[in-house]
């Protein structure tokens, strides 16, 4: 009696612990124990790819931008740069006055840019030498004058030669041009200035390629900060960001103390153009 009372005691410890086990193994536990380690699995990729872009934020707040060339906030680098003083753009087109006729001398006052590369001495032999010239051709070719009617005659083609004078000064005003106009300008002034003085036309010199360069690289970036689904001039930009740094890495080599002086010039630091570049 008392034997059978032990042996159904121990058959229904037996099942009890057979049935825990057996729950433990059930479907939904193992379920859930591999939903918990895959929920812990995306918090730790979470956290590591948060992790990767505050690395990425900081290094390009520390580094210069690759395509401008300076640190944000610094934009005072690149206006007090060789560079932008002498880049012109349509706002400073504008701002200068029109041409018109000065009735106190009679003289024209032409606008401070004109088109086609004309410079000073063209400026002077079109607005000054030119009118006189052709003002003395059309009194002398009428024969001969009254003394008494010289002044007058002379008054009367002067004013009509300072009408044409203004006309052909808004002609020639770059205002009148497009941005190929005022490219040419801005192009012919960078050769000026980043040549030698001895050889003011040096386009091949590595400084005019550089400032050539970096004038382009500026106005598409400018282009493509308000067409930004622009994808052909956004492979056009790496490519010429690119090209900027292998002129400079060539003048480096050449002549460290040049390679300094035209980073300066062009308002660029040595981190936006060496090593890796990413654009």
């Amino acid at each position: 009696m008392m034997l059978g009372a032990h042996l159904a005691q121990c058959s229904r410890t037996l099942a009890s612990s057979s049935s825990a086990r057996a729950a433990s193994l059930h479907t939904s536990a193992v379920l859930q124990a591999v939903s918990t380690r895959t929920r812990k699995t995306q918090r730790t990729l979470k956290a590591n790819v948060q992790r990767r872009e505050e690395l990425e934020l900081q290094a390009r707040q520390s580094r210069p931008h690759v395509v401008l060339g300076y640190k944000a906030g610094d934009e005072a680098k690149w206006q007090n740069c060789d560079l932008a003083r002498v880049l012109i753009t349509e706002e400073d087109i504008k701002a200068t006055p029109a041409p018109s006729v000065d009735p106190a001398s009679g003289t024209v006052q032409t606008s401070t840019f004109l088109n086609y590369g004309i410079g000073e001495k063209e400026r002077e032999a079109l607005f000054d030498v030119l009118p006189r010239l052709s003002q003395q051709g059309q009194v002398e070719a009428e024969g001969p004058v009254h003394p008494k009617m010289i002044s007058s005659t002379y008054a009367k083609k002067g004013i009509e030669e300072q009408k044409k004078a203004a006309m052909f000064a808004r002609m020639v005003d770059l205002r009148n041009a497009n941005a190929r106009g005022i490219a040419f300008e801005n192009r012919r002034r960078i050769v000026a200035a980043f040549s030698e003085p001895e050889n003011p036309t040096d386009t091949g010199r590595p400084e005019v390629q550089a400032a050539l360069a970096t004038m382009r690289i500026r106005n598409l970036w400018d282009h493509l900060s308000r067409c930004k689904k622009d994808i052909a001039n956004r492979r056009s930009l790496r490519q010429l960001v690119h090209k900027r740094a292998k002129i400079l890495r060539y003048l480096k080599s050449v002549d460290e103390d040049r390679y300094d002086s035209i980073l300066e010039r062009l308002g660029l630091e040595r981190s936006a153009v060496e090593g890796e570049l990413v654009v």
